[in-house]
């Protein structure tokens, strides 16, 4: 995942998460986290996508190039340990909301 995709999710997240955003968002489409966390789980698998697809690029000879099938890898496994983080976020937030009494 490239800086401008992790930016451009943080942007998301903020617009969503900072005081007075709703009154920010009343003219503007809204965004709902589910449609969120959809793109962002298939900006993930597309990096994954491309990197196996280097991979089997540089197997079968077509790519001289290893660096960017490295980059591709990285931008992949970066990607997808942030998703495991934001999981794990999301779970832990669920939890406390169940241990709260009503």
């Amino acid at each position: 995942m490239n800086m401008d995709e992790i930016r451009r999710i943080q942007s998301i997240l903020e617009q969503q998460i900072a005081p007075g955003s709703a009154k920010k968002q009343e003219g503007e489409d809204k965004v709902s986290f589910k449609e969120t966390l959809e793109t962002f789980a298939n900006d993930v698998n597309r990096l994954q996508l491309n990197a196996e697809e280097a991979t089997e690029r540089l197997i079968s000879g077509d790519v001289e190039n290893i660096h960017q099938v490295m980059v591709a890898m990285n931008e992949a496994d970066s990607s997808f340990r942030l998703m495991m983080e934001v999981r794990n976020k999301i779970i832990e937030a669920y939890r406390e909301i169940m241990k709260m009494q009503v």
